[in-house]
């Protein structure tokens, strides 16, 4: 007799991302207004996007993971931010933390760690943390920003600058020494921060830690050139990484913005007015306005990021053209999915200002994502740049 513990064993389906975040539309939808409430998410949708496996898409398949490709994780996290921006925003972060975790450990240390379904792991790659070396490890101390999904994560990576007593440790180059820690919940503090309009239900609360000892097998060094595990994804270039899968959060809050807007077009019209929306103009210019800005700035995301991706599963390396490129589209579908949101707003009329319709809270969550630096305008100039220069720069 095959028991369900064989089944799982002997079950050879490939992992459909995208398929297992949709069945949980009705549970995330159902707490889209609690966590924005809350401004934190229900740990019920995290522990639930865990156990589908979401989180762990993009972590090598040597540790448990998904080890998905760069479109899988897009479509993953932008299913999830059709539903709930926030939501998918908490996701984006925790699948780029345990992605990147996930390579960075060392296996023996990962495996035990990523055995745990329930596994999320909350992060901020930014160097306000300080940690002074011990024989066996580090104390670290810091105060990090913008610990998406905190509430739910059973360790926070964090970054910091070694010291060498009061002063930073210099490495070769004269600059500073990164390294990332591994905290687990019991030696951080969450501090009550994130009090925002866009994104509220992320959870995006400070993470502090004082004087907490983490073993060397628990510290990495990421940001500081460590190789990470084999395989093409683990070769995509770092910063493209950082800035692709922000595009699925705006996608997504975009598509859920138009959605809203047809069904209300097919049942209102506007204040003063006897003609239905959906027969309006102004309404119909509207979403095929929309419609253009969001799929054509997705296409250009998808096509830049498939061809860098062609080229490191080849074993190549992407040039600083291709890099640039991706830069470009990510910044752009940014600023193109605010593009899309601001016109079904707007034809709409008063109604969407009020709390408690979709589009309202549509446009306050899609105007956060290009305030992150890896989707900010800051990248047009960078690729303009770039191209100006024959790629080389």
């Amino acid at each position: 007799m095959v028991t369900d513990v064989d089944a799982h064993e002997i079950d050879s389906s490939p992992f459909e991302p995208v398929a297992a975040a949709f069945r949980l539309a009705p549970l995330i939808r159902s707490c889209a207004d609690e966590a924005e409430q809350q401004r934190r998410l229900p740990q019920r949708v995290a522990e639930a996007m865990a156990l589908a496996g979401l989180y762990r898409i993009a972590a090598p398949a040597a540790v448990g993971g998904g080890e998905c490709a760069p479109r899988a994780q897009i479509e993953t996290i932008e299913c999830v931010s059709r539903m709930d921006g926030a939501t998918g925003w908490n996701l984006m972060i925790g699948v780029e933390n345990m992605g990147f975790l996930g390579a960075a450990l060392p296996i023996e240390v990962a495996r035990p760690l990523f055995a745990d379904r329930k596994l999320i792991v909350s992060g901020a790659l930014n160097p306000v943390g300080r940690g002074a070396e011990k024989e066996d490890g580090f104390v670290v101390s810091g105060q990090w920003p913008f610990g998406s999904g905190c509430h739910n994560a059973q360790f926070f990576w964090g970054q910091f600058v070694v010291h060498d007593g009061d002063e930073p440790a210099k490495g070769p180059g004269g600059g500073p020494v990164l390294r990332e820690a591994l905290i687990p919940a019991s030696d951080f503090e969450i501090v009550d921060t994130w009090h925002v309009g866009g994104l509220r239900g992320s959870g995006s609360h400070d993470v502090r830690a004082t004087e907490v000892f983490v073993p060397h097998e628990r510290i990495t060094r990421m940001m500081a050139g460590q190789k990470l595990a084999d395989g093409p994804l683990f070769r995509f270039p770092l910063l493209n990484r950082l800035a692709y899968n922000k595009v699925g959060v705006s996608t997504g809050i975009a598509r859920a913005a138009i959605d809203h807007f047809v069904a209300m077009a097919e049942q209102t019209a506007r204040r003063g007015s006897s003609v239905p929306l959906r027969e309006r103009t102004a309404a119909q210019v509207a979403v095929a306005e929309a419609e253009a800005a969001l799929r054509s700035a997705r296409a250009f995301v998808f096509e830049t990021v498939e061809e860098v991706w062609e080229v490191v599963s080849a074993g190549g390396v992407a040039t600083a053209e291709q890099q640039a490129l991706v830069h470009l589209a990510c910044s752009h579908a940014a600023t193109a999915a605010i593009e899309a949101v601001e016109r079904v707003h707007t034809a709409a009329g008063s109604v969407v200002n009020f709390e408690g319709n979709p589009l309202e809270r549509c446009i306050r969550d899609v105007r956060v994502v290009p305030q992150h630096i890896m989707a900010s305008a800051q990248w047009m100039q960078f690729a303009g740049r770039t191209l100006l220069a024959g790629g080389t720069s």
